[in-house]
């Protein structure tokens, strides 16, 4: 699975897990140190929950930079969904690069399948609306790209990557432009300038009066600031297909279904990125 973003998936994992282990080994595992440097090993890693899993290749990243010769087979991959007490993978590899490994290697793969979990509960429950569920850029620093991947392993879509890839036209903008339209045509002027950099322009609206005037301007994306069930139907009436519509604030796992039945498009959450648990997920050496 990858993400159409300009930033290849590979090198950002290679960020990713050069900046983990520099962390976490500094001038190297002490610990470590108290096993054979010829020993070999073999271990699993096993699910105690259910959930969909995501973050192989930082998993396994973790271990070959400290075994380049480490054997590792998945017994599930990215985007499934996995079993409580299932075994995810097999690894054979040297005994002190799996133990200085470990930590690393689990960080990833518990935090990206607690991501796409969390997001295929969200998908699920939304699921024959035609509304789909996206992220936004309240993400952990520096895994932002890693969580956007493991949306889309669960089932959701993305938002913008970051501030250089969209446009999106908040209150502030707004203000400081002087006005909705003035603030949709420098914004147009922007991303022409931009070019295939830019992927798509979008105005914020806390009002139906707001929503109006984003469309009499001819916003093509809108995205409604907590407004209520009965706002969002209005809003879906009163756009009638012309701009895709987008609900966004306060929206729960048991909020969602109804929000998707006004007729959004799109809803988007902050916390499927932001408030996550850690999928339980352990390795264990075994004979």
């Amino acid at each position: 699975m990858t993400l159409d973003f300009a930033i290849p998936l590979a090198s950002e994992i290679d960020r990713n897990v050069t900046a983990a282990l520099e962390e976490d080994l500094g001038p190297g595992d002490l610990s470590a140190d108290l096993v054979d440097a010829g020993r070999l090993a073999r271990a699993t890693v096993v699910s105690r929950e259910t959930g969909v899993l995501c973050g192989c290749a930082w998993f396994e990243a973790c271990v070959r930079r400290l075994d380049p010769q480490a054997r590792i087979v998945w017994q599930a991959a990215d985007g499934e969904r996995i079993a409580a007490g299932q075994t995810l993978c097999t690894i054979e590899a040297k005994a002190r690069a799996l133990l200085s490994a470990e930590r690393s290697a689990l960080n990833f793969l518990q935090l990206l399948s607690a991501v796409a979990s969390k997001v295929r509960r969200y998908a699920d429950a939304i699921a024959g609306t035609g509304a789909a569920v996206v992220d936004t850029r309240k993400t952990l620093p520096g895994l932002r790209l890693a969580q956007k991947y493991a949306v889309r392993c669960g089932g959701g879509g993305n938002h913008r990557l970051a501030l250089w890839d969209a446009i999106l036209i908040k209150e502030n903008h707004i203000h400081a432009a002087g006005g909705i339209a003035p603030a949709l045509a420098a914004a147009r002027r922007i991303a022409t300038a931009a070019g295939e950099r830019c992927q798509f322009i979008q105005i914020e609206v806390e009002s139906l009066d707001e929503l109006d005037a984003a469309l009499a301007a001819g916003a093509t994306m809108i995205l409604l600031d907590n407004f209520t069930l009965e706002m969002m139907r209005e809003a879906a009436r009163r756009n009638a297909g012309r701009a895709v519509l987008e609900a966004s604030g306060n929206v729960s796992l048991e909020s969602i279904r109804a929000i998707a039945e006004t007729g959004v498009q799109r809803i988007s959450v902050g916390a499927l990125t932001k408030d996550v648990k850690a999928l339980d997920l352990s390795m264990r050496f075994v004979d």
